[in-house]
């Protein structure tokens, strides 16, 4: 048998395996790739129906240079990165890249979508983004004071080293509900952000807080209709309010936004986590009860610290805003706009509210902290 023979049979039988490699593994790549590829059409014409709205476009190239290549990382996440970065014209600014293997570019899509539909002073301002094949940034203004979860836990009121005294923390407060009232009933498409919590809240150089990252943001086009249909739970644990996992407390709506605020004042007023099961007391692992008993029983609250007779009025006011909104029936809950007015009203107005906690929600319409019915409207949304 000649060598030639051999050869050219061995090439043939590498052929037929290849081929039948190709045609069993073709079908499932040549999917991957057309998922891949309407993904990526599906952004590129939102973009282009959106372009009105979108902010300014940067390539890939210009992300890597106004970051340094990547040089100053200011924080990381589950699913992105953010960079130090610096515009042509010297702007400093933040930019969130977001990691190659996240999801299907929903968050991509609904943070440009929906941050692009605002302009309010407590909202952070998205400057531009990236969209290059897997390579996707958001450019955001810079906060020079980070988060506020960097601020508020294990705080020591103290003059060397506290800089949230309560002046400024009833002040965050206020800003952050106007952020949401304005998300909630000032855009023409009302937003439900879906992750209030202190890392998402950014503070300037002056301390005023602006509400960020909008990956979890769902639009609802009809500002009378309120209550939404969604599959699956979103948000994050410690701050989801009750109907969002489970439909028994009610129908999901801007008052789930209205929870996680509370949650988040509540942990201001702290200064810790709300849920501590490291406490020396079992009463105090679970802080919006221990704090509603010290309301309930007009208690001294046992913050840190010595604070004075108006800090005291403060951080009362604060607790039972954050008790008010922290109501197991959506429907108890103020909205956002009752929020500011309860806050920058007098103590004495206010009621204590019922115990929130592990209670089923009422069957009957639920009076609001004004003592008035509130309404619910019902719709659906994609």
């Amino acid at each position: 048998m000649s060598a030639a023979f051999i050869v050219g049979s061995f090439l043939l039988m590498c052929i037929i395996l290849f081929q039948k490699k190709i045609i069993r593994f073709d079908p499932v790549e040549r999917k991957g790739i057309n998922i891949h590829m309407k993904i990526n059409g599906d952004i590129e014409a939102f973009f282009r129906n959106s372009e009105s709205l979108a902010p300014k476009r940067y390539s890939y190239s210009q992300v890597k240079k106004m970051t340094n290549c990547f040089k100053d990382k200011l924080g990381q996440g589950g699913y992105a990165c953010v960079y130090r970065g610096k515009l042509f014209d010297g702007q400093l600014v933040a930019v969130k890249v977001l990691s190659e293997s996240k999801g299907n570019g929903e968050e991509f899509i609904n943070e440009v979508a929906s941050i692009s539909r605002t302009s309010h002073v407590n909202i952070v301002t998205l400057l531009g983004f990236c969209f290059e094949g897997n390579k996707r940034a958001l450019i955001y203004e810079f906060m020079t004071n980070g988060s506020l979860e960097n601020f508020i836990y294990n705080r020591k009121f103290s003059e060397t080293n506290h800089q949230l005294g309560w002046a400024r923390l009833y002040q965050i407060a206020i800003g952050i509900a106007r952020g949401l009232e304005y998300l909630h009933r000032g855009c023409k498409t009302r937003i439900l952000h879906f992750d209030i919590k202190p890392h998402n809240i950014l503070l300037d150089h002056d301390f005023s807080p602006k509400i960020a990252d909008f990956g979890l943001a769902k639009l609802c086009p009809n500002q009378k209709e309120s209550i939404i249909s969604m599959q699956g739970a979103r948000g994050t644990a410690g701050y989801i309010a009750p109907e969002i996992f489970c439909r028994n407390f009610g129908g999901v709506s801007h008052k789930a936004d209205v929870y996680s605020y509370g949650m988040m004042v509540l942990e201001m007023v702290g200064g810790r986590k709300n849920i501590d099961v490291g406490a020396e007391n079992t009463s105090e692992i679970y802080f919006p009860h221990w704090i509603y008993k010290r309301l309930r029983l007009d208690e001294d609250l046992g913050l840190c610290g010595d604070i004075t007779e108006e800090e005291e009025e403060i951080a009362r006011k604060m607790s039972i805003v954050g008790l008010w909104c922290i109501q197991t029936d959506p429907s108890s809950r103020p909205s956002m706009g009752k929020v500011v007015e309860m806050l920058e009203g007098s103590l004495n107005s206010l009621q204590i509210p019922p115990k929130p906690f592990l209670s089923s929600p009422s069957r009957a319409r639920s009076t609001s902290p004004g003592g008035s019915p509130e309404r619910e409207e019902r719709c659906s949304m994609r």
